[in-house]
This record gives structure tokens, sequence and C-alpha cells, in this order.
């Protein structure tokens, strides 16, 4: 990942993440979830997962497509985290999506399993490309 200063992120149209350095962080398992967080984005890239968060434009902050991709970044990412052995360190950082992930789980019952599933795919996907 190119090291810039700011916040981290995915963008999908140049299928590339961005993020500050790890000197950046002030502990190192958070810059690992961050940068975990952003490259489970990465896999809904159409070359890849093709995820619909990712591929579908138009998708806004707060939107259901919007919620639901980032309920399988972070459940991805804290996979991630479980496998390299770290502490998932971004509860603060995902405060702002709880209420949009709490709207959009009472709409719709099975979200949780298949958030879960694609998160489990885009972790497997990370840990062994094919």
């Amino acid at each position: 990942m190119p090291h810039h200063s700011g916040r981290s992120v995915y963008f999908p149209n140049l299928d590339y993440v961005s993020g500050p350095s790890l000197e950046d962080y002030w502990e190192a398992e958070e810059y690992y979830s961050v940068l975990f967080h952003e490259l489970v984005h990465s896999t809904g890239h159409n070359s890849r997962l093709a995820r619909k968060g990712i591929i579908q434009s138009g998708v806004a902050f707060g939107d259901a497509t919007y919620s639901k991709e980032e309920l399988v970044a972070e459940i991805g990412a804290a996979m991630l985290c479980g496998v390299a052995r770290i502490e998932n360190a971004t509860i603060e950082n995902i405060a702002s999506y709880i209420e949009s992930w709490l709207r959009v789980l009472k709409e719709d019952s099975k979200l949780i399993v298949q958030a879960a599933a694609q998160a489990q795919k885009a972790a497997d996907y990370i840990r062994s490309p094919k």
C-alpha cells in the first residue's frame, strides 16, 4: 500500500488502496486493522469478487449498499486480525457506521450471515489469491 498522509481509503475506480504509514498510528494493531479493512474492500473489485458495494455506481455514505459493504469490510478485517493474532483496534473508527448497520440489519435479517460469508470469501482471497 502506498503511504500518504490522511485517512486510509480504497479507490475502486483506480483499484488502489492509500493510507498513512505505520508511523502515523499510535498502535501497530490499528494500522493493520485499517489496512485489512481497506484490503477487504479491494477484493470487491470487478476483477476479484465483484461485490455490489464496490462495483455499483452511485453508492453513497449511509445508504444500504454502502452499509453492507462496510459491514463486510469490518468483519473481514476482524477475521484477518484473528489470523494475524492481533487485536482489531478500530472500534472507535467504526462508530459512524454502527447506526447505518443497525438500520440495515433491522431491514434484512439475513444480512449478517451474508456479510460474514462475503467477508470470509474476501479474507480467503487475501490469504491466497487465485
